[in-house]
């Protein structure tokens, strides 16, 4: 570990880490947790049991465990949001578990996280109950039947120990997530579900596809909402726990995809489409962080962001809190707006997948704003162009004055 580490970790990444300030992560993430033992990952590091990952490939050190994940959220100043094994693991282990993080030092957990060093609770509040445990490859799989009737009874045991618990139960549109809202409805406060997306050849096609998915989940959502009597009124909302595209070589370890341009365009397509249906996304995590399918990618000495992480870190900074209705036509260009939350600025997002410059003339409808203003433009003329670690970036993020009296816009390709 290089000696300018912060409290064990790379200083580089914890840099890029907070620039992209995100507000939630979701640990120890998705079909490995099904196998983990979050026990592996407590006490004294250098007595931990080195496990082979359970779900991929290699070993898991345990050198990360809870309290180092905790230290990590303390130190980007971000909520943990905390997956459970539901898999292989039982009810008492789930439990015991939401203890460890959130009991009092005069409960067994909670002494024994304060003989760890943490004598004070970390108050977690979200839960995953269970990762995509409709899937035949994940452990622990069980018939839709059955693992309902062991979701109430986990969500039952958790909410013994902390009645504050946030629950998000496991998803999947179709017959899963009805009968899950039908069964489960009162054992949990919000729905996950995950979409991942492959390459196309065309531009246009491949950046729209995550749009397109985050609609059809949205869709059959609010048609869940319709059918299954007294859904409605109970306001689950849904966590897109992951979401992102998958495809390529893996060049950055197992998993490690390199993204491109043309990603970047999905993904802020993607952004844009859960700010249209935020009344039924409560929280979209994209997936993943570092490394593997992640926004940034690492090697032994550099770390940089994929242009995907460029999109994420812009619209944090950048975009609006309240969704604006835009209506109008759009041809290809994908175009969504917000107030910033005092009300005092519009921001408007334009993704043009064309390999042409198009133009958009708004109307504001009488809103009056300042006629210089400033943009922020992510472009290349190659939608295959992306970054490599360690070298001079292809694609950034470029900041310009522009002045939009007329309200007519133009957009790079």
């Amino acid at each position: 570990m290089p000696a300018d580490n912060i409290d064990g970790w790379r200083q580089d990444v914890v840099d890029l880490l907070k620039q992209l300030d995100a507000p939630i992560y979701r640990w120890p993430g998705g079909n490995f947790v099904s196998g983990y033992n979050w026990q592996d990952g407590i006490g004294l590091r250098d007595k931990r049991p080195p496990r082979k990952n359970p779900a991929w490939k290699g070993v898991e050190s345990n050198d990360v465990g809870s309290d180092e994940t905790m230290q990590l959220m303390k130190l980007l100043h971000a909520e943990p949001y905390v997956a459970l094994n539901i898999g292989l693991g039982g009810i008492q282990e789930a439990a015991n578990e939401i203890q460890y993080f959130n009991g009092s030092v005069d409960t067994p957990m909670g002494k024994l996280r304060a003989e760890n060093g943490h004598p004070k609770p970390y108050g977690v509040k979200y839960w995953a109950v269970g990762n995509e445990m409709y899937g035949d490859w994940q452990l622990g799989h069980m018939p839709l039947a059955e693992y309902v009737q062991k979701h109430n009874r986990v969500a039952d045991a958790i909410w013994k120990v902390d009645s504050a618990a946030k629950l998000v139960a496991v998803g999947n549109v179709g017959e899963w997530d009805q009968t899950m809202l039908t069964v489960c409805m009162d054992h949990m406060n919000f729905l996950s579900e995950h979409i991942y997306c492959r390459e196309m050849t065309n531009v246009v096609a491949h950046v729209q596809q995550l749009a397109d998915e985050i609609r059809r989940v949205a869709g059959a959502f609010r048609a869940d909402q319709h059918d299954i009597p007294g859904l409605k009124e109970k306001n689950i909302r849904i966590a897109m726990d992951e979401w992102n595209y998958w495809y390529g070589d893996y060049l950055y370890g197992e998993l490690g995809v390199r993204y491109h341009l043309k990603d970047a365009l999905g993904v802020a397509e993607g952004l844009n489409e859960y700010f249209r249906n935020s009344d039924i996304f409560f929280m979209a995590n994209y997936a993943r962080t570092v490394n593997v399918i992640g926004c940034i990618k690492t090697t032994s000495t550099a770390a940089a962001f994929e242009t995907t992480g460029l999109v994420l870190k812009l619209y944090r900074h950048h975009y609006g809190m309240v969704p604006i209705q835009v209506a109008g036509e759009t041809g290809d260009l994908d175009v969504a707006a917000a107030w910033t939350q005092d009300r005092k600025a519009i921001t408007v997002a334009i993704v043009n997948p064309d390999p042409n410059t198009q133009r958009v003339k708004a109307d504001f409808e009488g809103t009056s704003f300042e006629p210089n203003t400033t943009r922020w433009v992510i472009s290349n003329p190659d939608p295959e162009s992306y970054n490599e670690t360690g070298k001079e970036p292809n694609v950034v993020i470029k900041q310009e004055a522009v002045n939009v009296e007329n309200s007519d816009f133009e957009v790079p390709a």
